[in-house]
């Protein structure tokens, strides 16, 4: 048996008055955005900014619908805009803020996971890893790389047929 250590380095800072003036600019877009999700159900409102490779900022807040599971969580709702409008830029950077009755949560927003495989997804179309900042309270975490996140991905290798190596 061989045992692998995989490590994950997280920044964590106390308030957003420590981050660099771009990714504080950021951050406040994705909490602007999370007063205009549509949360009629959960009341949870969840804001994504993104920074494109071109210098773009693209938004998204979560949608969400009774007929459970047709919603959509903000950070699919602004990358798939960002690959609609700007198919040809990379994901420089996402921010994730979170409130619940107007208030931000208190610890870090994590995506779920089918957002997490959406961010793989956009690093591989462009070879180029996105940097994450997760929104709270107590504080705020800034990561470098989806692996992060969601270590041992699913990624289009993965759908290699074995036979296709052995020429049959």
């Amino acid at each position: 048996m061989k045992t692998t250590e995989i490590r994950i380095i997280v920044h964590e800072y106390q308030n957003i008055d420590e981050l660099t003036e771009n990714d504080q600019y950021l951050l406040h877009e994705a909490r602007r955005i999370t007063e205009f999700a549509y949360a009629p159900y959960s009341g949870f409102h969840v804001g994504a900014a993104i920074l494109l490779g071109n210098g773009m900022i693209v938004k998204g807040n979560n949608q969400e619908n009774s007929a459970y599971p047709s919603g959509l969580c903000a950070e699919r709702v602004a990358l798939f805009y960002a690959n609609a409008n700007y198919p040809d830029s990379e994901v420089k950077t996402i921010a994730i803020s979170a409130a619940k009755n107007g208030i931000l949560v208190n610890d870090p927003i994590k995506p779920c996971g089918g957002c997490r495989q959406t961010l793989s997804e956009a690093e591989v179309r462009f070879g180029s890893p996105i940097r994450i900042i997760l929104d709270g309270q107590d504080s705020i975490l800034v990561l470098h790389g989806v692996e992060s996140l969601l270590p041992l991905s699913f990624s289009k290798k993965d759908l290699a047929s074995p036979l296709a190596a052995t020429g049959r």
